[in-house]
């Protein structure tokens, strides 16, 4: 299977990250997936911001403190993206608020079955990843942490993602060697790689066999791709 290009926060390095413009960006240039962080409203809407804190004048606060339409233009909703960009991109989806767990899978589920393949929810808590999993067995969840804070070490927690329906570990990509992807794979776990933002290093990734790469920069994850894959 060749890699997923997630474009991190969309074509960062070009645009202001989690926007629609920006989400639009990356596909134009190539990214076959679109990274973002998901916050709760105080109307229950999935919005899409990194830190989930709004400027005002001089201070700041959260984004649970506002409705959908009191939010500054260029926040979208997690809706508002998946109608812009379409059911044949990927979506990884850090679960940033917690409580935006229920209002993402209904956004999620209302594309239908097919649509939920495509979607990768991520957090760090293995515990409540396996709880999420119980509640919502169709989506698919992503285990997203370094790998000094795997306690139990990597083939355990390998084994433990795989016995819950965990689907994939996803580790900044100096946490990856090629030893640690077969590990991954020898569980049926996909392996995606964060954080990686040169040509060089996008394509040792590709080497290693890793299942998706996060960048800032789309253009250069293709360009990378294209090496690797294309032109051999």
């Amino acid at each position: 299977m060749r890699p997923i290009l997630f474009a991190h926060r969309g074509a960062r390095a070009h645009s202001r990250e989690n926007t629609l413009e920006s989400f639009e960006l990356a596909v134009r240039l190539g990214a076959t997936g679109l990274e973002t962080d998901v916050w709760l409203t105080r109307d229950n809407q999935a919005v899409l911001d990194h830190d989930g804190l709004i400027k005002l004048r001089m201070r700041r606060r959260q984004i649970r403190e506002f409705t959908t339409e009191q939010l500054p233009d260029h926040i979208p909703t997690l809706k508002q993206l998946f109608e812009k960009c379409g059911d044949q991109q990927n979506y990884s989806i850090d679960i940033c608020d917690l409580r935006a767990i229920d209002q993402v899978h209904d956004v999620i589920s209302r594309r239908g079955e097919n649509f939920t393949k495509k979607v990768w929810l991520c957090h760090p808590d293995f515990d409540l990843l396996c709880d999420w999993r119980e509640r919502f067995p169709a989506l698919q969840f992503v285990n997203s942490i370094r790998l000094a804070r795997i306690a139990e070490g990597p083939e355990r927690r390998c084994a433990n993602l795989a016995k819950h329906g965990i689907v994939a570990l996803n580790m900044h990509h100096t946490d990856w060697n090629g030893g640690l992807v077969a590990l991954a794979h020898r569980f049926d776990l996909a392996a995606f790689s964060w954080d990686i933002q040169h040509v060089e290093q996008l394509s040792n990734a590709y080497r290693m066999g890793v299942d998706a790469v996060f960048s800032d920069w789309p253009d250069r994850m293709v360009d990378a791709y294209n090496q690797e894959f294309e032109e051999k």
